[in-house]
């Protein structure tokens, strides 16, 4: 437990140096912890030291952890990985932001999972920042599109954009195309102003490019477990 606060303490400290470097204000980001293969214990220490918003990348992981965590004050769980629209009613059971639609017919499938008393699911477009049509996100000629037809469905709420910087190019440029296409999100719907970017090794330059949301695991967490 003590070297978990250590390392979310010397993470947090980093997000403050970086916002301010960038002339931002910290209390303007949100900083959430990414706990994929930890156990849900992990989840209730991160909480107990105040942790609460939480990224899942798999559904299975999703629905079994909030499960077993429960219902906690202020907890967030946020889904992050490719979602399959067969998996949206439990990704919309178990979370409240899903950080990567990236085409109508999963918006469609989210929506359609609601039911009566659901509260509204907020949602991001994941952009894909390559010229790799197989990597997840939607390319950016469809970005107003898909901002059109989210914002039609009944019981989402578009909140903004997110991307994974690519491999092979430097964080920060791709960050600053995440930058201009939240721009043309904006102009259809002006408070989605969410920019969901940064992990472990690229949150500073994120931070500098005007990202609000950054997923951050293994510096906090500590190395993966190796999977069973």
């Amino acid at each position: 437990m003590d070297d978990l606060a250590a390392r979310l303490a010397a993470v947090d400290a980093r997000i403050v140096d970086a916002a301010r470097a960038a002339g931002r204000d910290p209390s303007e980001l949100t900083r959430i912890v990414v706990t994929k293969f930890h156990p849900a214990q992990l989840v209730a220490s991160l909480y107990d030291l105040g942790v609460r918003d939480v990224g899942e990348n798999r559904q299975q992981e999703l629905s079994a952890k909030s499960v077993e965590v429960g219902p906690r004050e202020g907890l967030t769980w946020h889904f992050i990985g490719q979602a399959q629209t067969n998996k949206a009613r439990a990704v919309r059971a178990a979370a409240s932001v899903v950080h990567s639609v990236d085409r109508a017919r999963l918006a469609d499938a989210l929506d359609a999972a609601a039911d009566d008393d659901s509260p509204m699911l907020d949602v991001l477009l994941q952009i894909n920042l390559t010229d790799d049509p197989t990597r997840g996100g939607v390319a950016p000629g469809g970005i107003e599109a898909l901002a059109e037809h989210v914002t039609g469905c009944r019981t989402l709420r578009l909140r903004g954009v997110m991307a994974v910087a690519p491999l092979d190019e430097p964080p920060a440029p791709a960050f600053e195309r995440l930058a201009a296409y939240s721009e043309r999100v904006r102009a259809v719907l002006p408070d989605a102003s969410w920019i969901s970017a940064g992990m472990t090794g690229d949150f500073v330059e994120a931070i500098a490019c005007g990202a609000t949301h950054l997923r951050i695991g293994s510096a906090i967490t500590g190395p993966r477990p190796t999977r069973g």
